[in-house]
């Protein structure tokens, strides 16, 4: 394999450091088998280190690696104070996050707090008799009527959120699947218990958690269980614990519901540091196919303004299905009719399909997709093998059609693994358009037009523009419905971001905060120093962004009035443009085209090299 020369990089000290990070999930058991066992393990990821360093990532994402049944993908944890021994030990998961942060990357873990296997030790003894230590460790009744203004998650396997137990003789409730009991955190021993396994993991090295299916902790009569005040009360006490003992760790809540709704996990900037934006997603793909931006620029308008040091998390793909639950009737027949053609691509309320097959291949719709994941606001998420545009496998059941192993090379297995291929967790891809042989590591690292140094260079131009971070951003309205335009703009440090190989991410991590500045005041903001002699130097920068979401040559103009005076730098190529004047901005795009300008001062684009 090409060797992998290290990015110049350093550990972002900042707490703030997630508002501009960009995120890599990935599933251990599908990166990387280092023990030839046919499964991926804590020491093959630790293996990959030097290939995700050279990528650009700046955080983890494990999912579950408890001890598990491993009937819905180790959601279904048994010990919380483990790692499935398939994995490894505690121990290589210390030498893991180790290593990781010597290369300047963090690691988050899921937090399945929600429930837990019905094979967990919690709930053998909770359901051996009505009056154990914890009889009431989980939500039990002695009929299966209560909360009916709670829906069912999985309407397409579970009839009820009531299952009966023969031991006990009651039911218990699961807002997921049934072998997954819920725990009961109106018992205060229960919330301590989490409490613990939360100190347990942070005292380890990791540095924050994914909060899975937060918003189901509490029940109420007469409600949906859903989003209730006592859940944001936990959120809000578990918060306070991390600022006081862990600074600089974070929670992300998967909270699927409208923006509005959603922005509340942030609280008053004491609960969530980040949220999924699960409307977005959906809308991307809407957008692309109808050739229109009003999907996007509908969600963003209902999208409220986040609390100071908060961030959205958005994404185009990740390991569970395209979930439809935040769109219309309407809408979701027409994504199904669009993206899910075949029944088997179906999975519960959404589509269990990676990026590429959803886009038929189209490496230029690909690119399209992560221009608008990577400049609009929020920190982005890759989903592991979608920088190489693996494809997915709709044969294999419930969501392993998107789990399969990562493709490495075109050597046997996919250079996943030198286990036989029966013992191999799951299949890997052997099509002739997605599978290991035609799409794998090894080949695009040798390819330097392959969608992976694409997607590298991508992460290091959004690097050396910081305020595609958090900076504010100005929609901009132009004749052309297919074009999406927008500006980002804001005060960012004043650091040097050119790399040695003009591809690495800076050696200093930037920080950008929004100022008050109006687009018309642009003109007349200049580069300065802020503050006493040896204090950070800070400067305004403004990107204006442009997407053709059609797949016809588009021309745009756009009205940049409010930022006259300036010169568009385009990002990729360092190309200056025409400067900004008075009259509408005229530009032309190709098929599913994008541009990146770098907005600086005519002084600034004088002395550009281009």
């Amino acid at each position: 394999m090409t060797a992998l020369v290290p990015s110049d990089r350093s550990y972002d000290p900042s707490d703030r450091w997630f508002q501009d990070a960009v995120f890599y999930e990935v599933l251990v058991r599908g990166f990387y088998d280092a023990n030839d066992d046919g499964t991926g393990d804590l020491a093959g990821l630790r293996a990959k280190l030097d290939y995700l360093q050279w990528l650009g990532i700046d955080c983890l994402w494990l999912l579950p690696f408890c001890p598990s049944p491993m009937r819905d993908g180790g959601y279904d944890v048994s010990d919380f104070f483990n790692v499935h021994p398939d994995y490894g030990t505690l121990g290589e998961l210390v030498g893991l996050l180790e290593d990781a942060h010597r290369r300047g990357i963090r690691v988050i873990a899921d937090l399945v707090i929600n429930h837990t296997s019905d094979q967990h030790p919690w709930f053998a003894e909770s359901r051996s008799s009505r009056t154990n230590p914890k009889a009431d460790w989980y939500v039990w009744n002695d009929d299966d009527q209560r909360w009916p203004e709670a829906r069912v998650v999985f309407t397409d396997v579970e009839r009820s959120n009531w299952t009966w137990d023969d031991v006990r003789q009651q039911y218990y409730w699961h807002r997921f699947y049934s072998h997954q009991p819920d725990l009961n955190y109106d018992n205060p021993e229960v919330v301590e218990a989490m409490f613990e396994v939360v100190r347990f993991w942070l005292d380890l090295g990791f540095d924050g958690f994914r909060l899975d299916a937060v918003p189901y902790l509490y029940q109420r009569d007469g409600t949906s269980g859903e989003h209730l005040p006592e859940t944001h009360a936990f959120i809000r006490r578990l918060r306070k614990q991390l600022d006081a003992e862990y600074s600089g760790r974070v929670l992300l809540a998967e909270a699927n519901g409208w923006p509005a709704d959603v922005a509340d996990y942030f609280g008053d900037g004491d609960e969530c540091h980040l949220c999924f934006h699960f409307p977005l997603m959906p809308r991307l793909f809407m957008a692309v196919r109808r050739e229109h931006r009003f999907p996007i620029t509908e969600i963003l308008s209902q999208t409220p303004e986040l609390p100071d040091g908060c961030q959205w998390a958005i994404f185009l793909r990740n390991h569970d299905e395209l979930t439809l639950e935040q769109v219309t009737d309407e809408e979701r027949d027409y994504l199904f009719a669009e993206y899910a053609k075949d029944p088997r691509m179906k999975r519960h309320m959404g589509i269990g399909r990676r990026l590429a097959p959803l886009l038929d291949g189209d490496r230029r719709l690909a690119e399209l997709l992560y221009s608008l994941l990577l400049s609009l606001p929020g920190s982005p998420v890759l989903y592991y093998g979608d920088e190489l545009l693996m494809g997915d496998n709709i044969y294999l059941g419930d969501r392993d059609s998107v789990r399969t192993p990562m493709q490495w090379s075109p050597d046997r297995n996919g250079g996943f693994s030198r286990a036989d291929f029966a013992q191999l967790y799951l299949p890997p891809l052997m099509d002739p358009v997605y599978g290991f042989g035609a799409v794998n590591v090894e080949a695009q690292l040798r390819n330097p037009g392959s969608f992976l140094h694409w997607i590298r260079g991508m992460l290091v131009q959004r690097r050396s523009l910081p305020v595609l971070g958090i900076g504010n951003i100005e929609l901009l309205d132009c004749p052309n419905p297919a074009v999406l335009a927008f500006v980002r703009w804001g005060e960012v440090a004043d650091v040097s971001l050119a790399a040695p190989d003009g591809l690495g991410p800076p050696a200093v991590m930037p920080t950008v905060a929004a100022v008050p500045v109006e687009p018309a005041d642009v003109a007349r903001t200049v580069p300065a120093e802020h503050g006493a002699p040896g204090a950070a130097r800070t400067r305004f920068q403004a990107v204006l962004c442009v997407h053709n979401l059609s797949r016809f040559a588009q021309p745009v103009q756009l009205d940049l009035a409010g930022w006259a005076g300036r010169r568009p730098v385009e990002v990729l190529g360092r190309v200056s443009f025409a400067p900004i004047g008075p009259e509408p901005y005229s530009l032309a795009l190709g098929p599913h085209g994008y541009l990146w300008f770098d907005l600086v001062e005519p002084a600034w684009a004088e002395s550009d090299p281009s």
